[in-house]
């Protein structure tokens, strides 16, 4: 059964950042809260981890797309492939925020996303999962918590999803309520901006 362990956004505990970097490392997934919607992550280089994450959504690995949750562009470089002037401002001014940002995708991926052309990139505007990707060293791979109920798409009580997740990964964070409407999608491979999903955020980008 995984680990429920509390944090708060304005201050999140080092010694327990310390001990779910070390869960990460060893390739645990993790529940965690965003500016958005819960997520469900792990190491983006842990093989193994990734291969559970892709059983749990039930999706092929090599046809899954997920998106790197980062702390914030300074490791851009890493992974994607150079930008021009105008698409580094769009993202100098939404991140961190509630967006996903749909970049090319550079030869330095990770071996399991090495046939990507793009990846998705996130620095949401919450310190917890900010504090884990700085633990870490590099970003964790992010998606979203679903939920049956016709009503409501996103889990957002901790509790409840301790319950339902709990024996299906090894830490949840009990980061406070989340909510139920997913990041804007913002595809900018291209170079011209298009709206993939219209989800929270005010859009007000371009």
């Amino acid at each position: 059964m995984a680990e429920l362990i509390k944090l708060f956004e304005e201050n999140p505990n080092p010694r327990q950042v310390e001990k779910i970097g070390a869960v990460l490392r060893k390739g645990g997934l993790i529940i965690y809260p965003t500016d958005t919607v819960y997520g469900l992550g792990c190491d983006i280089t842990n093989s193994r981890a990734l291969q559970r994450i892709a059983r749990i959504k039930g999706v092929k690995l090599e046809k899954a797309n997920w998106s790197f949750v980062c702390a914030d562009l300074s490791n851009l470089s890493d992974f994607v492939r150079q930008i021009d002037t105008s698409t580094f401002k769009i993202l100098k001014r939404s991140l961190p925020g509630p967006y996903t940002f749909i970049l090319p995708g550079n030869n330095n991926l990770p071996k399991d996303f090495k046939k990507k052309k793009t990846v998705g990139i996130r620095v949401p505007d919450n310190e917890i999962v900010r504090a884990l990707v700085r633990e870490l060293g590099h970003p964790i791979v992010s998606t979203s918590i679903y939920d049956e109920d016709d009503i409501l798409e996103y889990t957002t009580d901790p509790e409840l999803i301790y319950e339902k997740w709990g024996e299906l990964v090894d830490v949840v964070i009990d980061g406070g309520y989340g909510g139920n409407v997913a990041s804007t999608v913002v595809d900018l491979s291209s170079g011209y901006p298009e709206i993939v999903r219209e989800g929270k955020g005010d859009l007000d980008i371009f």
